[in-house]
């Protein structure tokens, strides 16, 4: 569990980083991003679907994280 919220910990970083910038499929990283989105859209997409619309911020990553940190907590109480 520890192993797999780590690399959910820094693939949601990652896309919040990938986000600044403007990317085209023609990129060498383009696999690469692709491969981080299908990893954090699972999990950022039902809660971009509940939050409000805030602009131009996207409060997913954040509450992302969040809810992560506490699955992480109650895992670990747990066992």
């Amino acid at each position: 569990m520890n192993i797999l919220a780590q690399v959910l910990y820094f693939a949601i970083l990652a896309r919040v980083l990938i986000s600044w910038f403007n990317v085209s499929p023609g990129s060498p990283f383009f696999p690469v991003i692709r491969l981080i989105y299908g990893i954090t859209e699972p999990i950022m997409g039902p809660i971009r679907r509940v939050l409000p619309r805030t602009g131009m911020f996207d409060f997913s990553p954040v509450v992302a994280l969040i809810l992560l940190h506490f699955l992480r907590v109650i895992a670990r109480s747990l066992f």
